[in-house]
């Protein structure tokens, strides 16, 4: 139905309703029920007709582009295949090209990995690293503000409180501050012997993919926990703090007392990040009946649970020693990782000659700050 005659039968309907209101007012009267009945009946149908008219003007708005099923698919394939021809003619390969079919764009870094491998690698990434699986991630040009609401000092923030008639309230407030993450140049390099390069039984791209993925979640891993200084800050940064109350020993109730630092709201997706050696250690604590304190879960995809919540273990973690970090605990989404430029890749072949092998580069540029200390804690050995 063509948009002017539904706005044409609204006004007819609107009309309707405005005489049963005028008949009523000329009468000075109340409406009866069969007039209410009436009204509402009109209402309804304008109703009706204001949504069709809504929808109308959206469809318009929206550009017609078919969708093939399988395009996202064919994309991939055709990347992988090409990148896996890129690879192979730089180890001196002949590769028969297919039609349509184009080597990777060549920039001052080299071959830029296609927009599918990329992601697989960051999907790689996140399954070796649970930390950025579960921060909140961004990939935003330039310098990124986080909005955080803060007190203004120890001694004023919103207060709610029973207040008397006639008389001033005080006038208490936070503020919003800000944490900007930038970016900081990474690279990550693993070699690729030129045998394996030329062998057409083995998948290329998943050796590359499987390979830059383990050295870049080595590092991001580190970085996200620890950080550098004048870099990139990690989880360990927060705030929020518990002293073990020890150098060399941590007990079943410093863990009981960091659980406690995170609030309940932010329980829900909380986890325990750790040493394996300071796993080991904890393994072996027992409650007061001699019951182990970690108990084993057949229902998580982490085989041991501490309190309820998931163990993830971390040879980036500090171990348990004077004045260290031993133990993260909280929800990661407090820590946000920004990716402000893309993963790119080189080949690099003159350089690992004489060995055979061709290098490959991958390059990203990210940051990391906590944003909410609330959803972070760390449990701190105490220091001589």
């Amino acid at each position: 139905m063509e948009l002017k005659k539904l706005m044409e039968q609204r006004a007819d309907l609107q009309a309707e309703m405005e005489a049963l209101l005028n008949t009523a007012k000329t009468e000075e009267r109340a409406m009866t029920e069969e007039e209410i009945s009436k009204f509402d009946e009109l209402e309804k149908k304008i109703n009706v007709i204001d949504g069709t008219i809504e929808r109308e003007e959206r469809a318009r708005k929206m550009e017609h582009k078919e969708v093939k099923p399988n395009e996202v698919e064919e994309r991939a394939v055709v990347e992988e295949r090409a990148f896996a021809n890129y690879i192979r003619k730089q180890c001196g390969v002949y590769v028969e090209e297919r039609a349509g079919e184009q080597n990777p764009d060549m920039g001052n870094n080299g071959a830029v990995i296609p927009v599918t491998i990329a992601q697989r690698i960051i999907r790689k990434v996140e399954e070796i690293t649970p930390i950025l699986a579960k921060a909140t991630r961004f990939n935003v040009k330039g310098t990124l503000k986080v909005p955080v609401w803060d007190k203004v000092n120890t001694s004023h923030d919103i207060t709610v409180a029973y207040q008397t008639e006639f008389q001033d309230i005080t006038a208490d407030s936070g503020r919003f501050t800000s944490v900007d993450l930038s970016g900081y140049l990474a690279g990550a390099l693993t070699l690729i012997g030129k045998s394996v390069a030329n062998n057409a039984d083995v998948d290329v791209v998943n050796f590359v993919i499987n390979e830059m993925a383990k050295k870049i979640a080595q590092f991001l891993e580190g970085e996200l926990l620890n950080g550098t200084t004048g870099k990139a800050a990690g989880a360990l940064s927060t705030n929020t703090t518990l002293n073990a109350g020890s150098t060399t020993a941590i007990s079943a109730d410093n863990l009981i007392d960091l659980q406690a630092k995170i609030p309940t709201v932010y329980q829900a997706d909380a986890c325990w990040i750790m040493h394996p050696s300071t796993f080991a250690t904890l393994k072996k604590l027992k409650d007061a009946t001699g019951q182990y304190l970690l108990q084993n879960d057949f229902t998580s995809a982490m085989p041991y649970r501490i309190l309820g919540k998931p163990v993830y273990l971390s040879d980036n973690m500090p171990t348990i020693s004077n004045g260290n970090k031993a133990v993260l605990y909280g929800d990661l989404s407090g820590l946000a990782v920004n990716f402000r430029e893309d993963i790119s890749i080189q080949i690099l072949q003159e350089k690992y000659a004489t060995m055979h092998a061709m290098g490959i580069v991958s390059w990203f540029e990210f940051d990391s700050d906590v944003i909410d200390h609330q959803k972070l804690a760390v449990l701190v050995m105490s220091a001589n």
